[in-house]
């Protein structure tokens, strides 16, 4: 009788097994946030193929999956994988390998990191760097090329502002770029004193010595992806816009993941360029399992930190002086006029007020009312009390970058002026003309961190808790709208929505599992949380 209650026993468990669906991964005893329609919360997730196969409660996953791969989070929270809605992976990668000047609290600190990189690294045919800001600065002034034409007069030197719109060359790399004194260029400003270059190059300027850098190798490009990959997936982001990149960027990117080298996602968004337009526009945007090639990244103007974006009225530290547009009106009234009618997303960078107006009336002009084009501003940094509405009016996304903000509140009040200040890093007001908003860092221009974004995105200071009652606290966002910009709404940005961007059945399963709950903690903690683990595609791809 034993012996049959034994073998009864044994067949109802094995039938129990066979009914339970195999998953490749069961991640259990978590706190869930899934960031679906109904901001669920669920405490397991049951993943096959890369996707999501189920959430739920502990018990009903575990009974209603197996797999080999059962892991106990211990009770600590997962999120989907962040998604930074503006950067610029490969220019962060290359940053890796270059002279980093972003603590740089002088120009004489900025010279004698320079002269370290060199030191060590005395084969380089060029010395770059990037990330200093003279804002920083005792004196807040602009330098000159003096003491890098002592230090380097037989070596090309070009230094990057943290922004990217501004750049120091010594008179080794103007010489080679042939650039003389008194030289104009559209869009752009060759400093001259006294008759004399003094290396400052604004916006436009920049590209007359960058585009005569000797071109960089397969090898160069994959030895800079892969550590931008590494440091990224460390920070749990799982998916990077990459905006303004060139059709032979892209190709090597393409073959890194098809080699199975490189698994960042990536959507990117093209340069504003002929030879860009050339070989995609007459073609269905580039789709495969890790890339979406859908956007045309245009620039309306430079930056406020080197006084290069366009304002409607005079900078309040510089009379007379507006700043300037990187192109005609008319160019970016063709771009959109040619643009309208294909499935490319239109994406364009504008600072100032002007430069926001310019590209907002455009836009409306060849959108005429609500689309589903989801053609973007970025950055969106200064905004017209009279011109906010142009955003809903046409559907016109505002993606922004909270950083910024508390990088910028220190001096960007001396820049704009009171008045101006009130449409300045106005994320809630933007954030209410379609409901959404995507959110990311411009990294390298602020660190990668997602973690900062969501501080100063909810808290609006500094990592010191300056200023004590927050910057410009009415237009902060909430802990829900901060994670959900961070996430499915940085998705949807990107027409990656159906993919990305939530924990729900069907979707990539890309997460990421933290120390600290960002919905719960204190203000104070929010800084010191950290990556456990990273996910891609249901792939370990950070933590042990």
């Amino acid at each position: 009788m034993r012996s049959l209650i034994y073998f009864l026993v044994s067949i109802l468990l094995l039938t129990a097994c066979s009914t339970r669906q195999a998953a490749d991964l069961i991640l259990h005893n978590a706190k869930v946030y899934t960031i679906d329609s109904a901001f669920t919360v669920s405490e397991a997730i049951a993943i096959k193929d890369g996707k999501i196969l189920a959430t739920g409660k502990n018990a009903d996953i575990l009974k209603t999956y197996t797999s080999k791969n059962i892991t106990d989070a211990g009770g600590k929270v997962i999120f989907p994988g962040f998604i930074d809605a503006h950067a610029h992976f490969l220019a962060y990668g290359r940053s890796l390998f270059e002279v980093a000047l972003y603590r740089a609290e002088s120009w004489e600190e900025v010279l004698l990191t320079v002269q370290t990189f060199e030191n060590s690294h005395p084969k380089e045919a060029w010395i770059r760097g990037r990330g200093w800001d003279q804002n920083k600065w005792p004196s807040r002034s602009f330098p000159d090329n003096k003491k890098l034409n002592e230090l380097f007069p037989g070596k090309p030197v070009l230094l990057s502002r943290v922004d990217g719109h501004a750049a120091i060359a010594n008179s080794k790399a103007l010489e080679i770029a042939g650039i003389k004194a008194g030289q104009q260029i559209a869009g752009g400003e060759i400093e001259t004193k006294d008759g004399k270059l003094t290396g400052l190059l604004i916006d436009n300027a920049v590209e007359l010595v960058m585009r005569i850098i000797p071109q960089a190798s397969k090898a160069d490009y994959e030895k800079w992806l892969l550590a931008a990959q590494q440091n990224c997936f460390s920070q749990g982001l799982t998916t990077i816009t990459d905006c303004g990149l060139m059709y032979n960027d892209v190709a090597i990117i393409d073959s890194l993941q098809k080699e199975g080298k490189l698994n960042m996602r990536l959507y990117v968004m093209l340069s504003d360029d002929p030879a860009n337009f050339k070989r995609y526009l007459s073609k269905a945007p580039y789709k495969t399992d890790k890339l979406f090639v859908k956007g045309i990244k245009a620039y309306a103007d430079g930056a406020l930190g080197s006084r290069g974006a366009c304002l409607l009225q005079p900078y309040n530290d510089k009379p007379g002086w507006h700043g300037f547009l990187l192109s005609t009106q008319g160019h970016y009234d063709s771009l959109a006029q040619m643009l309208v009618n294909t499935d490319y997303q239109l994406c364009t960078h504008a600072i100032g007020d002007s430069g926001n107006r310019v590209v907002l009336n455009a836009y409306n002009k060849y959108l005429k009312g609500k689309n589903d084009k989801r053609w973007r501003i970025e950055h969106a940094q200064v905004v017209s009390a009279e011109d906010f509405h142009l955003f809903g009016q046409a559907s016109v996304i505002p993606s922004v970058q909270p950083t910024h903000a508390t990088s910028d509140m220190y001096w960007a009040a001396e820049r704009l002026g009171p008045e101006r200040m009130k449409g300045a890093y106005a994320y809630r007001q933007l954030l209410e003309q379609n409901g959404w908003l995507p959110l990311g860092t411009d990294f390298p221009v602020e660190d990668i961190s997602p973690f900062k974004t969501f501080y100063a995105a909810v808290v609006r200071k500094d990592a010191k808790g300056f200023p004590v009652d927050g910057f410009q606290k009415e237009n902060a966002l909430s802990r829900k709208q901060a994670i959900m910009g961070m996430t499915i709404w940085a998705a949807k940005a990107n027409f990656m929505e159906n993919e990305v961007g939530s924990i729900e059945v069907g979707k990539k399963a890309d997460l990421v599992i933290l120390n600290n709950d960002l919905m719960q903690v204190g203000e104070s903690e929010l800084l010191g949380t950290k990556v456990i683990a990273t996910y891609s595609g249901g792939v370990k791809v950070y933590g042990k």
